[in-house]
């Protein structure tokens, strides 16, 4: 079972360094098979197998998972690589911490 701890960490792990200025987060769908999804996000952002497959778990469970935090052009091509088999995506900014 995972804890909001672990789900914290991940979403820790999934920051890139820098300034990030938006998210991609992955939506639960009823088509796409756990072995499509982790397919496509190992292929969209070079994530590890293990990695790819605690997004999937998440994603199943909570209804949405954060894949990445980055700059915007990296949030575009990572979008449009999930996007590439139909799985539902929303690039959100990031709100700057005051």
């Amino acid at each position: 079972m995972h804890t909001q701890s672990d789900s914290q960490e991940l979403t820790d792990l999934l920051t890139v360094t820098g300034e990030p200025e938006a998210r991609v987060i992955l939506f639960n769908d009823d088509y796409h098979t756990f072995d499509e999804v982790i397919i496509q996000v190992v292929k969209a952002c070079d994530y590890s197998f293990r990695r790819a497959e605690q997004i999937a778990l998440i994603v199943h469970y909570k209804g949405k998972c954060t894949v990445i935090t980055s700059d915007y052009t990296t949030c575009q091509e990572v979008a449009a690589v999930l996007s590439e088999i139909d799985l539902m995506v929303e690039i959100e900014p990031v709100e700057a911490e005051k």
